[in-house]
């Protein structure tokens, strides 16, 4: 994109309030007149469509019917059979459905960028055929450069400091953990979680420090009761090794946030608790309107949890995604991301603290401090190592 038309974006971005602010977005509307670009991280529930660039198998990818056809009536490359969490919540904010980071195409970093990728784990052996999240991060410092480089150091700057940071990671990471160690000790599994979180506390201090304030942690779900893996583990109940992982993980993600707050001039941050809301609506799904929640709309099995979609699979596909918590083995139906970017939204404390998505986006930027003072010192401080092999565990 041409200076002239990044300065043209930028105009607008910054100089215009969102306008029609009860304009229908589906079954949402836009919530904020803040002027605020997003910068989203993560794994499948996350990914609008960066594998389709990228060579990896099948398992990786989503860019073949039935996924999409709810909304965009295509494939699109999110796992879903429609809208994703992350359009929901750009669209509360006035930003476009995502377009891939990878797309060729999208070149507008004025309004922020999706590095998810289906698979994209948080260490780097975990899965080396997506993008991990150390990948995720470096595409990030490259967007940084960028708008530098095209609308000098202060308008980035801003843009970058009242910006959101959304984030889904680790889940990858726990599952691979779970079906490569058998019977690990308590110990063994406190170890894992540390390496991941001292990971994911790296790429945090590395945002911080291209000048990112604004934190938004989606915890990691209930990994044991998604139909995936209850089919893969042969049980009707929820696995509890992946059961235990999880949270495990979200609390220590809980303290490391806490002491980050403390620990970094004006960081903010949330945690939506993704772990009990997905949970709630597979235990008592008609409560939250659905039919089903332990078996997914797509897929073939005891949980129709494996092979949405593949031309070498007899798979079913159910009438109706919007009766379904989950479409295909570990993801949730666009009905359910409705749901779920609600609560993240404007949810009270018992679903994400200590603030919610529309209080972090409402922060002022003189909330918001950034000093490059200790920056240098922090990049050294980060928890080191960087990358660990889970043969040092």
């Amino acid at each position: 994109m041409s200076n002239l038309a990044i300065q043209f974006h930028l105009l607008l971005f910054f100089s215009i309030p969102i306008a029609l602010t009860t304009a229908r977005l589906g079954k949402l509307e836009v919530r904020s007149n803040k002027n605020v670009a997003m910068f989203v991280f993560g794994d499948s529930v996350f990914d609008p469509g960066n594998n389709n660039y990228i060579d990896t198998s099948i398992s990786g990818k989503a860019n073949f019917p039935p996924y999409g056809e709810t909304f965009f009536r295509y494939p699109t490359g999110r796992v879903c059979d429609g809208r994703i969490l992350p359009d929901f919540a750009a669209a509360y904010v006035g930003l476009p459905y995502w377009r891939p980071y990878l797309d060729p195409d999208n070149h507008n970093f004025v309004v922020g960028a999706n590095f998810g990728s289906a698979g994209g784990a948080v260490l780097v052996e975990t899965n080396p055929y997506t993008i991990n999240l150390e990948q995720q991060v470096f595409y990030m410092k490259k967007v940084a450069s960028l708008l530098k480089e095209e609308l000098g150091d202060e308008n980035a700057s801003e843009l970058l400091k009242g910006a959101i940071y959304l984030s889904s990671s680790g889940g990858v990471d726990y599952m691979a953990f779970s079906s490569s160690t058998s019977d690990p000790t308590e110990a063994e599994m406190e170890a894992y979680v540390k390496i991941v979180i001292g990971n994911i506390t790296n790429a945090v201090k590395d945002i911080y420090a291209l000048g990112g304030r604004k934190f938004a942690f989606q915890n990691v779900g209930p990994l044991g009761c998604q139909p995936e893996n209850k089919q893969s583990y042969n049980t009707s109940g929820c696995v509890e090794l992946l059961q235990t992982l999880a949270s495990m993980h979200n609390d220590v993600l809980n303290t490391v946030a806490e002491e980050l707050a403390s620990e970094l001039p004006g960081f903010k941050y949330l945690i939506f608790d993704y772990f009990t809301t997905v949970m709630e609506r597979t235990e008592n799904p008609t409560k939250y309107g659905f039919k089903e929640g332990d078996i997914a709309c797509c897929g073939s099995g005891t949980h129709r949890a494996d092979g949405c979609g593949y031309l070498t699979v007899a798979y079913e596909l159910c009438s109706n995604p919007n009766e379904y918590v989950f479409f295909d083995g570990g993801h949730p139906t666009e009905a359910a991301n409705i749901q779920l970017t609600e609560l993240l939204w404007n949810g009270t404390t018992n679903v994400t603290w200590p603030i919610n998505l529309s209080q972090l986006v409402e922060l002022d930027s003189t909330d918001v401090k950034i000093s490059t003072e200790n920056v240098d010192i922090l990049i050294d401080q980060r928890v080191a190592p960087g990358r660990v092999s889970k043969a040092n565990v």
